[in-house]
């Protein structure tokens, strides 16, 4: 969609000046509405401007815009001689016909180096960056070290420098080329104190157009046809000898061919008649040469199809903020008297990119996390397994940006910064389950509040309805917030809050026997316990997850650090192979003309340019290779510490579990002794009661035989009555005194089994009651070893959390060291090797 549409506009544009106008603010609106990282500037501003005294400056306002500009730029500069149509060019590339000033006058109008911005006709997310540079051999300044700082401030910033004469290349116009002859005193690869070959500058030089303005000449070459690449080529031929004036012949040709060894040619036929040369922006197209417009098609083709993206040392792409570093530090460094170094601008950008890379990573960590806050409280592997997603994707956005962390200190700070901010986010999630699982426990217990308000559990029988609405309760509050990270700590503090209610319930209960409340309170303690091992199976899951999600991003790191170290590796041998190819077409060209002698030389520099680029890539695939093993022991290193806290966590676990396991059976074996104590003395009891009962029964039966034998003699004597009715009276007076006699003694024996059944009953009651006394004694002394055990368990589990974080803050230490010597390992290298730049 780009394409087409900057293709109709600088078809328009080119060809139909008139509907310039119209067609161009469209356009803007598209970009800069569906492109925002895009910058679509609707004219030129002012990069670098010169003060009347000579002195440099960067424009604010052009460095802002730069700033907005995320995405990677193609930067074309043009330099030359002044009022040679370097403006019109500039506007051409931009699609338009007007923007770069290009003046009527024999005053130069374009002062410094002025800027604009444009989205790439042919490269999508790229855009393109147009450098009209202020004129040479202004009479007005007359100051040829400017007119160098000028060419020198263009090579640094662009990938494609277009140098525009006029007439034809001829020696005056090489002659002219002084600046480029003393580009090596203005631009230096390392410090002024390292000697460089001038061969390393082809590694980091833009490449190199001649645009031959007003060309009249034939395109021939000992009478053959010859093209503009050629024509190019054969001016630039050097001459055999070596005598002062060959040698003044051959310097300039030899800096050219050296330092831009991608050399490209075009000559520009005259546009229209003379007289209208100085109203050229605003001539009407149909009065240009189509001669001329159909090179300019081809120039500007050749420029967004070839033009590569602006890159540093090692292949780092330059974006627009990038570019706006540079071209700052430059400016800068020759202001103060200074040489621009490649190698330590490099130093200053990897500085302030690594920053705002690191800054980046933490807002965006900082920004999700906050997005994931709104959704506090989340259990502990929801907000750990997203902490390790975000985590992962700060680190890939980093190494994108990162630029040079070869010691590992932006991204160890980085790694610092976001598990602090993982700190605070752990404790406010903390904060937030502990404050839901407040309310939930207080909305859960308003109705037990209620009723021991209202003195509901004061009574008989109070505690059990007590013990069942508590339990109600944690049934609820279980089913509802099991999950939550305070789940625990906030139901242990609201029962040592009930305690004392508890206690209070106890005691008023008086139906509630001694033996009952113990129970109770086992059965309770064995809840918490229950929660204990629940809480740390959770943490033993938790461990487990922790584990693999350790290892997916270890794997992920490496993977992105795998990637980068290619496509550095990658890009160094690309840059080095344009080096020596291009050291091999001129080595090749020599040995055709001749050369011998330069060719050997050109030998040696292509034979140094392989030995440093086998030993760069020998260099990075050891620091590779030793970073994959430092990776491989740290990783082995924090997977071995998250298996020992899992091994202690299932310890512990089994402990626990054992130890409830014991409370349960103390509690099944004092129950069933006590139910066996009940029944054995109960049955001793009846057996003796029953034993008595018996003998009194045997006592009846004797009396009743008596009885019987007393009525049987009052039957004889009834015989007898006739005989003699006063001893019968008397006789019956006995008989009625005996019979009272025996009716007392029944009553008497009655009253004796009464007092032995109610003997009987109290003292089984009070056998019962010293027998549950010991009960209750063994049962308290079984609470208190179980207190005392739990006490011994949870202080040995603390002991045990602190070693581990004691053995965690030493791995951390160890890598921390290990790191340390990593980097110490790798600043100790070759400085020649080390300290290289590159920048194209």
């Amino acid at each position: 969609m780009i394409v087409c549409l900057w293709e109709v506009e600088r078809t328009a544009q080119l060809h139909i000046a008139s509907q310039e106008d119209a067609a161009a603010p469209s356009l803007l609106i598209f970009l800069t509405v569906y492109f925002p990282s895009s910058v679509a500037m609707d004219k030129p501003v002012c990069l670098i401007d010169t003060a009347s005294d000579g002195k440099l400056s960067v424009q604010q306002s052009a460095l802002q815009v730069l700033e907005k500009i995320q995405q990677p730029v193609v930067v074309v500069a043009v330099v030359g001689l002044y009022r040679t149509g370097k403006s019109y060019l500039m506007n051409r590339l931009a699609g338009k016909q007007t923007g770069f000033a290009l003046g009527s006058t024999i005053e130069s109008k374009t002062k410094g180096i002025w800027m604009w911005c444009v989205p790439h006709p042919t490269k999508a997310e790229t855009t393109l960056v147009l450098l009209d540079t202020e004129g040479f051999g202004d009479v007005d300044k007359g100051d040829s070290k400017h007119d160098t700082r000028i060419f020198s401030l263009a090579v640094l910033l662009s990938s494609t420098l277009v140098l525009n004469s006029r007439g034809a290349i001829d020696n005056r116009a090489i002659e002219d080329l002084q600046y480029v002859i003393e580009l090596t005193e203005y631009i230096k690869i390392r410090s002024p104190d390292e000697n460089v070959d001038d061969a390393e500058f082809v590694q980091f030089f833009p490449s190199f157009i001649w645009a031959v303005r007003d060309f009249s000449l034939e395109l021939k070459i000992d009478d053959k046809n010859a093209t503009e690449d050629e024509y190019l080529e054969f001016a630039l031929k050097l001459k055999p000898g070596s005598s002062s004036r060959v040698n003044n012949h051959n310097l300039p040709r030899e800096c050219i061919r050296k330092y831009f060894p991608s050399r490209k040619c075009f000559t520009f036929p005259f546009p229209t008649d003379p007289e209208k040369i100085s109203h050229l922006e605003t001539l009407d197209p149909a009065l240009i040469s189509k001669q001329f417009l159909k090179v300019s098609d081809r120039f500007c083709k050749f420029i967004f199809d070839e033009s590569q993206v602006k890159n540093l040392k090692d292949g780092y792409t330059v974006t627009g903020r990038v570019l706006g570093h540079l071209a700052k530090t430059y400016v800068d460094t020759i202001s103060s008297g200074g040489v621009p170094c490649l190698e330590n601008a490099v130093i200053a950008m990897a500085k302030i990119e690594n920053e705002a890379a690191m800054k980046e990573g933490i807002d965006m960590y900082q920004n999700e996390m906050e997005k994931l806050k709104k959704s506090f409280p989340l259990k502990l592997n929801e907000i750990t397994s997203k902490h390790q997603c975000f985590s992962l994707m700060v680190t890939q956005t980093f190494m994108k940006r990162s630029f040079r962390d070869s010691d590992g200190k932006y991204l160890t700070s980085l790694e610092e910064a976001i598990n602090h901010q993982f700190d605070g986010y752990l404790l406010n999630n903390e904060k937030a389950s502990e404050a839901k699982c407040e309310s939930l426990l207080s909305d859960l217990s308003k109705p037990m509040t209620e009723r021991i308000n209202q003195g509901f559990y004061s009574k008989a029988g109070g505690y059990n309805l007590f013990c069942q609405d508590l339990n109600s309760i944690l049934n609820q509050y279980n089913a509802l917030a099991n999950e939550d990270v305070k789940f625990k700590e906030v139901w242990d503090t609201f029962q040592k809050q009930m305690d004392p209610i508890v206690t209070a319930i106890q005691n008023a209960d008086n139906k509630l026997t001694e033996n009952e409340k113990i129970i109770c309170e086992q059965r309770q303690q064995a809840v918490h316990l229950e929660m204990q091992i629940k809480a740390q199976e959770e943490k033993r899951h938790q461990l487990e997850k922790n584990i693999e999600i350790e290892k997916q991003n270890n794997e992920g790191r490496l993977k992105q650090i795998m990637e980068k170290m290619n496509m550095e590796m990658s890009l160094q041998k690309q840059e080095m192979s344009r080096a020596m190819e291009s050291k091999l077409r001129e080595k090749t060209a020599m040995m055709e003309r001749g050369f011998q002698e330069k060719a050997n030389q050109m030998n040696w520099e292509i034979q140094e340019l392989t030995r440093k680029n086998n030993e760069a890539e020998e260099r990075k695939s050891r620091e590779f290779a030793q970073l994959i093993a430092n990776m491989d022991q740290r990783n082995a290193q924090n997977i071995e510490v998250l298996k020992q806290q899992l091994e202690a966590a299932n310890k512990m676990n089994m402990e626990m579990s054992l130890q409830k396991q014991e409370m349960n059976r103390a509690m099944e074996s004092k129950l069933r002794e006590k139910t066996a104590m009940m029944e054995r003395d109960f049955q001793e009891k009846t057996n003796r009661m029953n034993w008595e009962i018996q003998e009194l029964r045997k006592n009846n039966e004797a009396e009743e035989r008596k009885f019987r034998e007393l009525a049987q003699l009052i039957a004889n004597m009834d015989q007898r009555n006739a005989q003699n009715n006063e001893v019968l009276k008397q006789q019956l007076e006995a008989a009625n005194k005996m019979n009272m006699e025996m009716s007392l003694q029944k009553q008497e024996m009655n009253r004796a089994m009464e007092s032995k059944l109610r003997e009987k009953t109290a003292m089984m009651e009070k056998d019962f009651q010293e027998k549950t006394n010991q009960m209750n004694w063994e049962i308290q002394e079984l609470r208190r070893k179980n207190n005392e055990a739990e006490e011994r368990k949870s202080s040995e589990f603390t002991q045990l959390i602190a070693n581990m974080d004691q053995r965690n803050a030493q791995n951390m230490e160890v890598q921390s060291q290990q790191h340390r010597e990593q980097i110490a390992a790798i600043n100790r290298r070759p400085k020649q090797e080390s300290s290289s730049c590159s920048l194209q």
